[in-house]
């Protein structure tokens, strides 16, 4: 079995504030565009991997932000959604993508059973086993999780513009995202998507399904435009608002069901 990520590379996992208080659990499945140096380039020019079909464009930062604002833990996942995508089931087409919207991935073409294995063993599940284990963490010590999918999406998709300034994603379970998706309209000149401009599905996603559904603790997946996040001061505006947002939203969840 030959590894793919050598031993002088980054781990598959960034973990920030793990003693952190806060019951928000924040989560970033496209944090970074690294690529593992045994993959060379995936055969996709620079230009292209800077572009959003790599990484969430400015989540990261904006996920250090709302960690340190909040004091809660944060796991991000630094490897490009080209090498593998952590929030596709393995089934999904987009989970090892041999063209992600108009650019093919050369490198992902003609892959063997074992070179997928080897993505899925060193950077999917380390990412998926550390979101498990700190669930399973406070589940054990009666502490709770509120599972928070941080995103970013591209402004033009396929020539086509996209309006919203943010979207609140959900799949069947819509009882926390309701109060977060309310909140975020009631800011200032908000355009703002009720699963848009994605579906969250058991097909199509990972985290939400897997670790917010089957766990049946509240959970929300957020999306931001990232044109409006590419500076330093947008990151920390939205990570203001998103905290701010999220505090009001469990506040009224827990009201809403009788919580102290």
């Amino acid at each position: 079995m030959i590894p793919l990520l050598a031993p002088d590379e980054p781990p598959a996992v960034v973990t920030l504030r793990p003693d952190g208080a806060s019951p928000f659990l924040l989560v970033a499945d496209h944090a970074g565009r690294r690529i593992p140096r045994a993959l060379g380039d995936l055969g996709v020019s620079e230009s292209e991997l800077r572009r959003h079909i790599a990484w969430d464009v400015g989540i990261e930062p904006v996920v250090r932000f709302m960690a340190d604002q909040l004091d809660a833990h944060a796991i991000l996942q630094p490897y490009s959604r080209l090498v593998i995508d952590c929030n596709r089931p393995f089934l999904a087409e987009s989970s090892v993508a041999k063209i992600s919207e108009s650019t093919p991935v050369p490198g992902n073409v003609k892959l063997t059973e074992d070179q997928i294995a080897a993505r899925r063993r060193e950077i999917f599940a380390p990412y998926h086993d550390a979101i498990t284990a700190e669930l399973d963490r406070r589940q054990r010590e009666s502490r709770p999780a509120f599972l928070v999918a941080m995103h970013s999406f591209t402004p033009v998709y396929k020539g086509v513009s996209r309006p919203w300034h943010s979207g609140v994603l959900y799949n069947r379970d819509s009882r926390f995202a309701a109060f977060v998706l309310r909140l975020l309209r009631e800011e200032d000149e908000m355009t703002v998507g009720d699963n848009e401009p994605y579906l969250v599905s058991d097909d199509t996603d990972y985290t939400i399904p897997v670790h917010g559904e089957q766990r049946g603790i509240p959970h929300v997946a957020i999306e931001i435009r990232h044109d409006l996040i590419e500076t330093e001061a947008d990151q920390r505006a939205w990570a203001r608002r998103m905290c701010r947002v999220l505090t009001e939203a469990k506040r009224l969840r827990d009201q809403s069901y009788g919580i102290r």
